[in-house]
């Protein structure tokens, strides 16, 4: 069996480790996989190619900053990856984002229904049946279950900063998106899959499949991390993202920061980037992103709760992590977050709800520590994977 994978980047972010590990999973099974990106680099040992260059890239961002045109540029790029699917030929494709400035869907789905191959769309995030935006559910928007227009999210990723052009980019992707036949459309959570089921794809195959991550990684590890860093004795309220923004709780966190009683309590934010990290109040400490998930998983361990103030999230898979690590979770009841967290293993509370936090943390006995690392068992990505491959074998009837 021969597959294509499409995704913006490759074995870098989250969605590029998920199709990595699916990569990876497929080889070893004895199956040829070929892994599509758009931007940086991809690991060594994994058969790929990019698609197009840095300049096309700079071309593609340029373009969507003038004009808002996302998904609709890189077109010589994309003539020329065309060709390269036509030579290997795969027996299957697999999508993942196709929004990162490095590909033109209109002439990637034209092919697509010409070719006639069964198709898996994993969405991560709502860019697929918006006019503009990935995310939309914090500012309770609801253009996307009509027809996008006057986008309120205009500058918000992928930035436009002169037209909006939000309505016919819904009505293009709506006619490009629902014109292949043969496609299964994957999520990552039963929010996001509540979701699609209300917008113009919900006319295909649906199926939830979760994020899975590596319990060899994620996993309690004794470190000196609270030696370093001066926290012997501290209450360890941790908080990790890749981009810190309002969404997913930096003010909040912020907020707490200034109510908590710093002789017993401390905020760790990892992900910051250098202009956060100069403005973050003295009682906070600071760190930046890291792609080390050893090292990331030290710091999970070595708090005493992750608190996952988001405003949409498609899953959370931070809540899991921090789970696998032996850290209880208190997530905003916000997207696919809670699907991650019971009552054994955590707190959901409600959004903006950041001050229920101390009153929650004076009752940690009753967390359930030695139930945390068995719920995120039920993540061990060797076992989510899997069920891509079923449903490979299914489309293709294998």
């Amino acid at each position: 069996m021969k597959l294509l994978q499409i995704n913006s980047v490759c074995g870098s972010g989250s969605t590029g480790r998920i199709a990595k590990n699916i990569h990876d999973l497929f080889a070893k099974l004895g199956h040829e996989c070929l892994f599509a990106y758009g931007r940086g680099t991809a690991p060594p040992g994994i058969n790929s190619l990019r698609i197009g260059t840095d300049l096309d890239n700079y071309l593609h961002a340029a373009a969507t900053r003038l004009f808002d045109i996302h998904g609709f540029s890189s077109t010589a790029a994309t003539k020329k990856f065309i060709n390269m699917i036509k030579d290997y030929s795969p027996d299957l494709i697999h999508l993942h984002n196709l929004h990162g400035y490095y590909i033109n869907v209109e002439l990637l789905f034209n092919y697509l229904k010409e070719a006639s191959k069964p198709i898996i769309w994993t969405l991560h995030d709502c860019w697929s049946f918006t006019g503009h935006c990935a995310h939309f559910d914090y500012i309770s928007c609801k253009r996307w279950q009509e027809n996008c227009h006057n986008c309120p999210q205009k500058g918000i990723y992928p930035s436009s900063f002169l037209f909006d052009n939000s309505k016919n980019n819904y009505l293009k992707k709506r006619n490009l998106f629902t014109s292949v036949a043969n496609m299964v459309i994957v999520t990552p959570s039963k929010w996001l899959a509540s979701i699609v089921e209300k917008s113009f794809l919900n006319g295909y195959p649906l199926q939830v499949i979760y994020n899975g991550i590596d319990l060899d990684v994620f996993k309690s590890r004794k470190n000196d991390f609270r030696q370093r860093n001066h926290l012997e004795g501290k209450i360890i309220i941790l908080g990790v993202a890749n981009i810190w923004a309002f969404k997913k709780g930096l003010d909040d966190f912020i907020n707490l920061s200034k109510t908590i009683d710093n002789d017993k309590f401390k905020i760790v934010l990892v992900g910051l980037n250098e202009q956060q990290l100069k403005k973050m109040p003295k009682n906070i400490l600071g760190i930046e992103r890291t792609n080390n998930e050893q090292e990331l998983a030290e710091i999970y361990s070595a708090a005493d709760v992750f608190f996952n103030p988001t405003y949409e999230e498609v899953l959370g898979m931070t809540n899991i992590e921090a789970l696998a690590c032996g850290t209880p979770v208190i997530t905003y009841n916000s997207g696919g977050s809670p699907e991650c967290v019971s009552a054994n293993s955590g707190y959901v509370i409600g959004k903006g709800e950041w001050n229920k936090v101390p009153e929650i943390l004076d009752n940690m006995k009753n967390f359930q520590y030695e139930q945390l690392r068995d719920e995120a068992k039920a993540f061990d990505k060797n076992t989510k994977y899997m069920e891509y491959i079923t449903l490979y074998k299914k489309l293709i009837n294998v």
